[in-house]
């Protein structure tokens, strides 16, 4: 049985959420107030978190900064903040997705399910030295990449990059990080030259590099592999 932990302040909202997770199947634990939920979530006792922003105690931007600098289990926000400046920095904090109030119950077991079987296929892939998430295969010892079974030839760094980016899935990551990342803390070059390596390697494994399936744009923030 799958643990879910509700951190949301709201106690009517946070029962009906448990309600409908525990009918289908689901062990849940809430906490009303931030630092309650800090705690439980730092247990690493739990396989998804759902997430309110405004919380007493600790904001969720908080509570999902701390939980993914240890964590990459899925965490979803529930939020009635609506702007945009909000959803960015949610995800940006590494949230894997942003649902706004008021939700459906419903959808809100579908991506919890959907966003467990993601992570569960994700954590089998990763038990090898192959990485397959859905076409795409990267065979890390051997350095190459497979899309639907074709071969195809990347440089070193965009191996590289693409190799960090999905093994590090769903976590948005800034051009800055990604260059100290690939090139290195005392690395001399230009922050764009990310934004190339990103352009190249979309044209060798994405089938339609205006709607990529794997690795997404964060307007603003930097970029995300997609799982």
């Amino acid at each position: 049985m799958k643990h879910i932990l509700i951190v949301e302040d709201d106690e009517s909202i946070a029962e009906l959420e448990r309600d409908y997770l525990q009918a289908s199947g689901f062990e849940t634990k809430i906490c009303l107030y931030g630092r309650d939920g800090m705690q439980e979530a730092l247990s690493g006792t739990y396989d998804l978190m759902i997430l309110d922003l405004m919380l007493p105690g600790e904001s969720g931007f908080e509570i999902c900064r701390e939980v993914r600098e240890r964590y990459n289990t899925p965490i979803l926000i529930v939020s009635a903040k609506r702007d945009d400046i909000d959803k960015v920095q949610g995800l940006g904090l590494g949230a894997d997705d942003y649902i706004t109030k008021p939700f459906s119950p419903r959808e809100l077991v579908a991506r919890v399910r959907a966003h467990l079987s993601r992570y569960e296929r994700l954590v089998a892939a990763k038990q090898g030295d192959v990485l397959v998430i859905r076409g795409l295969k990267i065979d890390r010892t051997a350095r190459r990449v497979f899309v639907n079974g074709e071969e195809r030839t990347l440089t070193a760094k965009e191996f590289d990059l693409l190799n960090f980016l999905a093994s590090n899935p769903n976590r948005v990551f800034t051009r800055e990080a990604l260059f100290r990342e690939i090139w290195g803390e005392e690395s001399l070059g230009e922050i764009a030259t990310i934004t190339v390596h990103v352009k190249k390697i979309r044209e060798k494994i994405e089938l339609d590099t205006a709607k990529p399936q794997y690795i997404e744009t964060i307007w603003g923030v930097g970029y995300r592999f997609r799982v």
